[in-house]
């Protein structure tokens, strides 16, 4: 009885999440994953610090979920249009959006060359993973607003993409928050800290919903973009992180994320 009721009740949540219009469901959302960031950099409060084998199998399943999202999310939908010169727009979305994380990461380089300082350090780490989480939030806000503006996107997959750079975020939380508290910050400042790295993909995301919102033909070449600045972000970030910890155990990690993205796709898409 209460099984039913519960699954009756998660089927109204979904009907009323996929009736809003696109900037609110990537609104939603994102409000989710940051969420999770502000988790992740609340264990401050309570932990002096997480186990490593924890934080890789969190960051390796992450990005498993995450690289089946790129493709079940943004790829697929994307070579569904069939537009002129469609492989050229397609490549060259995808090609901008990985070459942006590039460079990105570069700048973040050169930047952590000229900080010896702990703490400046620290404060370098926190601009790169606030930086990352710009295209993750825009990856979320361009799938559902493909799948608003029915554009082939299924809302499972987008949702799935949700979830993943939220259990990825969880992290990205501690990562901030726990150095800034080792290097003499405060609890409540190294909260802070840790969970408005988060914030920006609130905006990205409504910003990416918005867009495909009002300009439809741009669809393809945005979620083309998306998928590579995410798969730039899983390669640069999250698998170097998981793989510190052990091949084996990150592999593992990586395979149960995609399953998981993929059971669910095959299942609810």
């Amino acid at each position: 009885m209460i099984s039913k009721y519960c699954i009756l009740r998660g089927k109204y949540i979904v009907q009323w999440f996929f009736a809003l219009s696109g900037w609110q469901q990537a609104l939603i959302a994102t409000g989710f994953t940051w969420a999770l960031t502000a988790a992740g950099a609340a264990l401050v409060f309570i932990c002096k610090k997480v186990t490593r084998n924890a934080f890789c199998f969190m960051m390796s399943s992450a990005a498993g979920i995450m690289l089946a999202s790129t493709f079940f999310s943004l790829l697929m939908p994307a070579l569904e249009y069939e537009q002129q010169y469609s492989f050229l727009i397609l490549t060259s979305g995808f090609a901008l959006g990985g070459l942006m994380i590039i460079f990105t990461d570069i700048l973040i380089g050169k930047l952590g060359r000229f900080s010896d300082d702990k703490k400046k350090k620290c404060a370098v780490m926190t601009i790169a993973v606030t930086a990352h989480n710009v295209p993750e939030g825009l990856a979320v806000g361009v799938a559902l607003g493909a799948v608003a503006a029915g554009g082939g996107t299924e809302g499972i997959a987008a949702l799935m993409l949700a979830v993943g750079i939220g259990i990825q975020n969880f992290p990205e939380g501690i990562c901030v928050a726990f150095p800034l508290r080792a290097n003499g910050m405060g609890r409540f400042k190294s909260f802070m800290a840790g969970q408005l790295s988060g914030a920006v993909e609130i905006l990205a995301g409504v910003v990416g919903a918005l867009a495909v919102s009002f300009i439809n033909n741009i669809l393809p070449f945005a979620l083309s973009f998306s998928a590579g600045a995410m798969l730039a972000v899983v390669c640069s970030e999250l698998i170097p992180e998981s793989f510190e910890n052990g091949k084996v155990k990150a592999t593992i990690g990586v395979i149960f994320g995609f399953v998981v993205m993929m059971i669910l796709d095959i299942a609810f898409g």
